[in-house]
């Protein structure tokens, strides 16, 4: 590799560090606005979350239904008929629709066995477990004045489950976390952008167009009074210097 090609590597090479660099001090400079966008971001989804979100909660029982294949298309759908739905609000003392209370409800045979399930989707995870296995006694109970059907019994009855099937709260929470680290990051750059003040030399440079021949830094001051000889002191950088007092000077 020749002379002029190792220079261009070592010179883009610290260009890209002195960038970085530049990058880090802009971000932590103005980092509590990062901070605080996000927290604002992620409280807001939260909040957004929890007003928008029903949850819902879903269970199911499951029935044997004795007969063949002919009968068990009619009796499935017994299972949601109005009939059935009026005893299961009754029963339950709800106050919504037969309608309303069939939607929640679906039938469905399991492996093209006799075997069928209910399962209910409700607001309330209570409600849903009252709901199947309501209705699956009552299916059973009234099957009988309806077709003369006595092959129904019950296999197992519904439990709660405490888990919505629709969560989406986490994820709605994760996304405004995202987006407020995103917008806060921008909103730091944008700002940087905007800032007028010189904090590099070779900013000096690109404004006034003129080379840099020196750099004086910066040094704290504190006046100090030695005790002993009553004489102003200036510290400078961990050095002393001791001020002579002039008397025609009014000290």
């Amino acid at each position: 590799m020749s002379r002029v090609k190792r220079d261009t590597l070592i010179g883009n090479i610290k260009g890209k560090e002195i960038n970085l660099k530049e990058y880090y001090l802009t971000i932590k400079k103005r980092l509590w606005i990062i901070v605080a966008v996000t927290i604002i971001s992620t409280l807001a989804g939260y909040f957004y979350s929890n007003y928008n979100n029903v949850p819902l909660y879903q269970t199911s029982t499951r029935i044997i239904i004795g007969s063949d294949s002919g009968d068990m298309s009619t009796l499935m759908v017994m299972i949601k008929d109005p009939i059935i739905m009026e005893k299961v609000k009754d029963e339950l003392l709800l106050t919504r629709s037969t309608e309303s209370i069939a939607e929640g409800i679906s039938v469905e045979v399991i492996n093209d066995s006799r075997v069928v399930k209910i399962s209910v989707i409700d607001q309330n995870s209570k409600t849903a477990v009252e709901i199947a296995n309501a209705t699956a006694e009552i299916f059973k109970r009234e099957i009988v004045n309806i077709l003369d059907f006595r092959g129904v019994q019950l296999l197992s009855a519904a439990k709660e489950n405490p888990v919505p099937i629709n969560e989406t709260q986490n994820r709605t929470i994760i996304i405004a976390f995202v987006f407020g680290i995103i917008v806060g990051v921008g909103l730091v750059f944008l700002m940087d952008s905007l800032d007028g003040t010189v904090y590099h030399d070779s900013d000096v440079e690109d404004i006034l167009e003129v080379p840099i021949l020196g750099i004086i830094s910066n040094m704290n001051r504190k006046k100090v009074v030695d005790k002993n000889r009553k004489v102003p002191v200036l510290e400078s950088r961990g050095e002393t210097v001791g001020i002579e007092k002039r008397k025609a000077e009014g000290y």
